[in-house]
């Protein structure tokens, strides 16, 4: 069922389903009503003079104010920016990957689409990918295992073709431990080794102090206390338990990461772009209780719409998180 778009709420309404979300999302203008509302939850707002009230929707997106006659678009300041693809492709594309439980490829965002080229649908999926971390994220609590992991290059008795980067790179993985079992939200970073500014400055950036922190015996994390951490350091070597049984958390979520780059992108991950995959993943596992697909899809946007814009040309030469 057509129902007029701004008659919906951000953030309360959200299609529940396929032929949903073609009822609401039938149109462009329908696209940029819902953005609106999710930009300026109350009344849009001039981001020249400041007066309230709805502005003339004008062709190519634009919106014009009542009062100062200030042109803008909706989409100035997020990945949508200055996009050639319809407004509707994008909410087609993020509905797409949020009902896919194990993710998507570019090849296969292409064919759900029927997008042109695969050049495009891969910018998509990046663009997309880039808005799954929200920057005002609360950091992590409680009790909270750190260690590294190390994914790609060259593995005995493993084709090349499998693998899913060139050379090997360091990943550090950060798991919040819930009481009395299972495990909470993730955060995961590439960095270019396992090195003590590395993981003091992503332990500080991730997870709130006064949080009790496992690690391994490894000296790049004596001095979590000084920072104002409680460490629980449990040594490895010569112990009775394997390591995945006195830290499960990261073992399990490193290899989950293992099994998804290989089994979803089928060792197409590019070591230099790996990061977008690691945010794809946080994304997805942080909310892998959610029982709700339409709410999946509107977290996206929303993060969407407070994600700096980024070119083609920007992604590829992207290496953030190093």
């Amino acid at each position: 069922m057509t129902i007029p778009s701004k008659s919906l709420t951000a953030g309360q309404d959200y299609p529940q389903s396929w032929s949903q979300f073609c009822g609401w999302f039938h149109d462009e203008i329908s696209c940029v009503n819902y953005l609106l509302k999710m930009r300026w939850p109350e009344e849009f707002t001039c981001p020249k003079c400041e007066a309230k009230g709805d502005p003339y929707q004008l062709s190519r997106k634009r919106l014009m104010c009542r009062s100062c006659r200030y042109q803008c678009t909706v989409t100035v300041g997020t990945i949508f920016e200055k996009t050639r693809i319809p407004l509707r492709d994008w909410f087609a594309a993020a509905w797409y990957i949020t009902n896919q439980k194990n993710g998507v490829s570019a090849l296969g965002l292409k064919s759900a689409l029927g997008l042109g080229s695969y050049q495009t649908a891969w910018s998509m999926l990046h663009k997309l990918r880039r808005a799954m971390v929200n920057p005002l994220r609360d950091k992590l609590g409680g009790v909270v295992e750190v260690d590294e992991t190390f994914l790609g290059g060259p593995e005995t008795g493993k084709r090349s073709s499998v693998q899913y980067t060139a050379k090997k790179v360091t990943v550090i993985i950060a798991v919040e431990v819930l009481a009395p079992k299972g495990f909470g939200r993730i955060r995961l970073r590439r960095i270019s080794r396992a090195s003590k500014e590395n993981a003091l400055s992503f332990i500080q950036e991730e997870v709130e102090k006064g949080t009790i922190i496992q690690t391994d015996g490894s000296p790049i994390y004596h001095a979590l206390p000084d920072l104002g951490y409680i460490r629980e350091k449990i040594v490895h070597l010569g112990a009775k338990d394997p390591a995945h049984i006195t830290m499960p958390g990261v073992h399990r979520v490193a290899s989950l990461l293992k099994r998804w780059l290989l089994g979803t992108f089928q060792g197409s991950v590019n070591s230099e772009h790996l990061d977008y995959y690691l945010d794809e993943f946080s994304f997805r596992f942080n909310r892998r209780a959610s029982k709700s697909r339409g709410l999946l899809f509107y977290r996206l946007l929303e993060q969407s719409v407070i994600t700096a814009p980024i070119t083609y040309q920007g992604i590829k030469i992207s290496k953030h998180n190093i």
